[in-house]
């Protein structure tokens, strides 16, 4: 079964997962990346370095984001999200930022790009030390897309 996704299932995706992918367009490139991210219920929070997702963010603000729970290829839930991106300069909202992405709950084997610094998974004494960009991104509008396909079988023996 295909259907769409309430606003809470799509707010229930977006809080759970960990990974997503930035869509943005400048110079004549279209762009398509993942990151690893953290979810307040209105702003995705990112860090990275500098590099083309940057440099084109910083040219053209608007955002296409993605993020998908996949059980399987019959179950899987899709999310997509199209907001502005806002580089975090401002220390006290750099300082909110990281600690959004510090709090969230990661798995034991992650990416390294999920890392924030060298002592993960222990805490750092000031997150404020963490080199970087942080920026976060405003969910304007959102959608949603889900697959279900429960197949039961039963085996009978005699």
């Amino acid at each position: 079964m295909l259907g769409s996704l309430d606003n809470k299932q799509i707010e229930d995706v977006l809080m759970q997962q960990i990974m997503g992918r930035i869509g943005c367009c400048g110079d004549g490139i279209t762009y398509i990346v993942p990151i690893s991210y953290a979810y307040d219920g209105v702003y995705v929070y990112g860090h990275t370095t500098e590099g083309m997702k940057i440099d084109i963010l910083r040219q053209n603000t608007d955002v296409c984001f993605e993020v998908e729970e996949m059980k399987d290829m019959a179950n899987w839930k899709s999310v997509i999200a199209w907001g502005k991106f806002e580089e975090l300069t401002d220390q006290t909202q750099r300082t909110i930022g990281l600690q959004k992405l510090v709090d969230r709950v990661l798995p034991l084997i992650s990416s390294e790009t999920t890392h924030l610094s060298p002592q993960w998974p222990f805490p750092m004494s000031d997150i404020n030390t963490i080199k970087g960009i942080v920026f976060r991104i405003r969910l304007e509008k959102k959608t949603g897309r889900f697959e279900t396909n429960v197949v039961i079988s039963f085996m009978g023996f005699g």
